[in-house]
């Protein structure tokens, strides 16, 4: 079966401080979504609350891992969704390649509507839009809790934040990832996105929410540099 590729503009820390880019083309092999995975609890109770508003039941244990199509996996400037009523939210995404994990920024793209029924079903029915640029995940895993993870969505004609943290609010991202990919034969092409912050509020109170377009980051404040992806929604005709 014919495999499609992600293209990756990988980013790796020499001794000496340097920074060498290299390109790498990644066939997603395994793509595995970890969900309620907050590092405290109240922000896991407050993620449950502002999700069980639009109707989505409480999960049965956290974090939970659910499996996902790698095809879903796109690079494209824009995606293609059916009826109103998915929205996107930023995570930071590891995946496997040349024998090293490295980083990069995705949205866990939803159907809200279904999620209300079946979260690991609303899952499968949307692009998950991933960026372009990584990190080599050793670079920077020692202080990952300083990196920040931000998305902004275009509401009422204007760029407004919709998701602002750090990496620190979200388990161990090495945790995370040794829940569905352990041991010392990891397959080329494995990736885990590893969960998200809360959504801030608009002045109408409404949380999570649907939008147009969405940009995700993902920012290392030590090093002043940063990975960021922008994608459209193109809403398709919900037909009974």
């Amino acid at each position: 079966m014919m495999k499609s590729h992600l293209y990756f503009s990988c980013e790796a820390v020499g001794a000496d401080g340097t920074i060498t880019t290299t390109l790498a083309a990644v066939a997603p092999r395994h793509y595995v979504i970890a969900g309620w995975t907050g590092r405290d609890a109240a922000a896991i109770e407050h993620h449950i609350h502002e999700l069980g508003l639009i109707g989505v039941p409480a999960p049965s244990t956290v974090p939970l891992y659910y499996r996902g199509s790698a095809l879903l996996l796109t690079q494209t400037e824009t995606i293609q969704v059916v009826g109103p009523d998915s929205s996107g939210e930023v995570e930071p995404v590891l995946f496997y390649t040349g024998g090293e994990w490295w980083l990069t920024v995705g949205s866990d793209h939803t159907d809200r509507r279904v999620e209300t029924y079946s979260i690991a079903v609303s899952k499968q029915l949307c692009p998950k839009p991933t960026g372009t640029s990584a990190w080599r995940w050793s670079d920077v895993s020692a202080y990952q809790d300083e990196l920040e993870l931000i998305s902004r969505i275009f509401e009422d004609g204007k760029w407004v934040d919709y998701q602002k943290g750090a990496f620190g609010a979200i388990r161990p991202l090495e945790s995370l990832r040794n829940g569905c990919f352990a041991g010392p034969h990891i397959d080329e092409g494995s990736f885990v996105s590893c969960g998200t912050l809360g959504a801030i509020p608009n002045a109408k109170g409404e949380g999570i929410r649907a939008a147009t377009q969405m940009e995700l980051e993902i920012r290392d404040p030590r090093r002043k540099r940063s990975i960021k992806h922008r994608y459209s929604v193109e809403v398709l005709p919900l037909v009974s």
